[in-house]
């Protein structure tokens, strides 16, 4: 088995801006890994709040016995092994899954959402998400959101109202709002609600604070729109303790160390009577394929990486009306890597 590794700078088309911060790229460590003449390439989307780097990619990395791995895969072996290795480190762990999960479908000659259970025809329209900003920019921002069916607009500071307004002096296309933990008042939380409600959108990731667990139970009992935990929701051990407290999550297969555990978390979910959104970090078609051979499985999605990047390093995965469209190719199925990505 053999391993080549890349640090690469995923550059953004606008800068993105959420109720906390503001990047204009995201540092990716992409993975091939090769194995009886088949490759299978991986992705870690390092975004900064999540804590890993180049350093600590390469740090992980350096503690894998990769002879220890025999196809096909058992993944609840390898991922219990990656997690005995370190805690933490979900997106280097989401890489090797990914990479694991396109060279184990490409060795069983199968598709990942075949491996994995899902039915293309039930794949649901994925959204495209601006970033908190002046009307002039948003505006801008949603000449790029043609051909999509759904917007996903970042909240969370104090002109939230300007910026719903502004999008739907443009498109009265669906909604969906993300606070990312930006609202702290229950009261003017559930009044804004309301009046997202009557604006078109359709569900609200992360509210309030992710440790306010009370708080987010008393809007979910009241809100007349799904609310979802995102920052909440990290690893599937997390899943049984937000129960009530929200109507649904958010899965990012870079929190989740990627495709196995995410398809345990949806179904997990299920069980729980919980609705599933899978979104994304900043990404590429690897990580946003991934994700896509799992969406068929859940409620939304929001897998709009590569449409949010100018120097995707590979082919943009075939997209109508609104929808992934997967091929029959074994593994991600993926397309069109430049040249030389690994030298």
């Amino acid at each position: 088995m053999k391993i080549s590794c890349k640090a690469f700078e995923l550059e953004l088309k606008h800068p993105f801006s959420i109720a906390k911060f503001t990047r204009t790229s995201t540092p990716l460590f992409l993975l091939k890994i090769e194995h009886e003449g088949m490759v299978g390439y991986g992705e870690a989307s390092m975004v900064p709040y999540m804590g890993e780097s180049y350093e600590t990619a390469n740090a992980f990395l350096k503690k894998v016995d990769w002879n220890r791995f025999r196809f096909p895969l058992d993944f609840a072996t390898v991922m219990a092994y990656l997690d005995d290795l370190a805690p933490g480190n979900p997106a280097i762990k989401a890489a090797i899954d990914i990479a694991l999960n396109d060279l184990n479908g490409k060795l069983l000659n199968k598709p990942c959402y075949e491996v994995y259970g899902a039915d293309p025809a039930k794949m649901p329209v994925t959204s495209f998400t601006v970033g908190i900003d002046t009307p002039a920019v948003l505006r801008k921002k949603l000449e790029d959101a043609k051909g999509f069916k759904v917007i996903k607009v970042k909240l969370g500071r104090e002109n939230d109202q300007e910026i719903i307004e502004t999008i739907r002096s443009v498109t009265d296309v669906p909604l969906y709002v993300d606070a990312n933990q930006g609202w702290s008042d229950r009261i003017k939380a559930i009044d804004l609600i309301y009046w997202l409600h009557n604006q078109g959108v359709v569900l609200i990731e992360q509210p309030m604070d992710k440790n306010d667990l009370e708080g987010n139970a008393w809007l979910t009992e009241r809100s007349p729109i799904p609310l979802l935990a995102d920052e909440a929701m990290q690893r599937l051990k997390d899943l049984d303790g937000l129960r009530g407290a929200y109507h649904g999550i958010n899965i990012k297969l870079m929190k989740s160390t990627g495709m196995y555990e995410g398809h345990q978390t949806i179904l997990r979910a299920q069980k729980l009577g919980m609705k599933v959104l899978i979104g994304c970090m900043s990404e590429t078609s690897i990580a946003t394929l991934a994700g896509a051979h799992l969406a068929p499985l859940c409620n939304w999605a929001d897998l709009d990486g590569p449409f949010l990047t100018v120097n995707n390093p590979f082919e943009q995965p075939e997209f109508k009306d609104g929808k992934y469209i997967l091929n029959d190719l074994p593994g991600l199925g993926l397309k069109g890597m430049k040249e030389n990505l690994f030298d």
